[in-house]
C-alpha cells in the first residue's frame, strides 16, 4: 500500500506546485543563486590566499559542489523535519501515529518543495566546472564515485537530519538545536576539514560523519594523501558510511517514536 501512497502524495504535491509556473521558476532561480552566494564566499577567500588547507580553489570547489549537491537532495526530501516540533506542539503527530504508514516517510514527504532542486542544480554546475578544472585520473571506479559521492553526501545529510530533529521529541523546542546540527553541518563540508580545530574537526567531522560527505571523496578523485594521514582507500567509504548512518539514523527516529508520549492536546 505504501508504495501506491506515497508517490500520489508526491505527485499531487508536485501537480499543486508546478499550477503556478511563473512564481515556481522565480523561486527555482531564486534557489540557485542562494547556493552561489555560498560559491561568492569562497572566491573572495581565495582572492586573499592561493590555497586553504593545501587545497587548491578549485579543489575546494569541488568539496563545496558535493556538499551542496548533497546538501539539497536531503533538503528537498529531509528538510520538512524542521516542522516536527510544530506537529508535536499542535498535537498532528498522534495523527501520523493513527495511520497505517510510517510517521518519518510520512513527514518527508508531507511538503516536499521543487524549488529546492534550484539548489541542487546550482551545486550540480559548480560540480562540473570544478571536475573539468582539477586533475582528475578518469578510471570506471572514479566516474562510479562521481555518481555516487553526492548520493551518499545526501543520505549522510538526511540521517543528521533525522537524528538532530528526534531530539524534538524530548525537547519540543529543540529546532535551534537541530539547525545547527544540520545547516551547520552544510557549511562544515563546504571546506577542507583540516582547516579546523581538532574539537570542532573530531565533532563536525567524525561523530557527525561530515568528513565523508565531501573530503574523503574530493581526496579519492583527487588522488591527493589526506594530510591528516588517514589511508587513501578511506575516500571510496562514503556510501557505506552513507549506509551505516542511514541505520543509525532509523533506530534513532525508532527509539524516539516509541518513547513519544504526546503533548496532551
Amino acid at each position: 500500500m505504501a508504495d501506491v501512497i506515497y508517490p500520489r502524495l508526491i505527485g499531487a504535491r508536485l501537480r499543486s506546485q508546478m499550477s503556478y509556473r511563473a512564481s515556481f521558476a522565480l523561486d527555482f532561480v531564486t534557489q540557485i543563486l542562494a547556493q552561489w552566494i555560498e560559491l561568492i564566499v569562497i572566491l573572495v577567500l581565495f582572492g586573499q590566499v592561493s590555497a586553504l588547507g593545501g587545497f587548491t580553489k578549485n579543489e575546494v570547489l569541488l568539496m563545496y559542489a558535493i556538499a551542496g549537491a548533497g546538501f539539497g537532495v536531503a533538503d528537498l526530501f529531509a528538510g520538512q523535519l524542521d516542522n516536527l516540533p510544530t506537529y508535536i506542539r499542535t498535537g498532528s503527530f498522534d495523527v501520523l501515529l493513527m495511520r497505517p504508514l510510517g510517521t518519518l516517510p510520512q513527514i518527508m514527504v508531507s511538503d516536499i518543495r521543487l524549488r529546492r532542486i534550484g539548489r541542487i542544480v546550482g551545486a550540480l554546475a559548480v560540480m562540473i566546472y570544478a571536475l573539468t578544472h582539477v586533475p582528475v585520473e578518469w578510471t570506471a571506479a572514479k566516474v562510479a564515485l562521481t555518481i555516487a559521492a553526492p548520493i551518499a553526501a545526501a543520505v549522510i545529510f538526511s540521517s543528521v537530519w533525522i537524528v538532530a530533529c528526534s531530539v524534538c521529541f524530548w525537547i519540543i523546542e529543540g529546532r535551534e538545536f537541530s539547525n545547527a546540527v544540520t545547516y551547520g553541518s552544510n557549511a562544515f563540508t563546504s571546506y577542507p576539514i583540516n582547516v579546523y580545530t581538532r574539537p570542532l574537526r573530531f565533532v563536525m567531522a567524525y561523530v557527525v560523519p561530515g568528513a565523508f560527505v565531501a573530503y574523503y571523496p574530493s581526496l579519492a578523485l583527487l588522488g591527493k594523501q589526506d594530510p591528516l594521514g588517514l589511508p587513501g582507500w578511506v575516500g571510496w567509504t562514503s556510501p557505506l558510511v552513507a549506509a551505516l548512518a542511514a541505520t543509525a539514523a532509523g533506530l534513532v527516529w525508532r527509539f524516539a517514536v516509541r518513547h513519544y508520549r504526546g503533548t496532551g492536546s
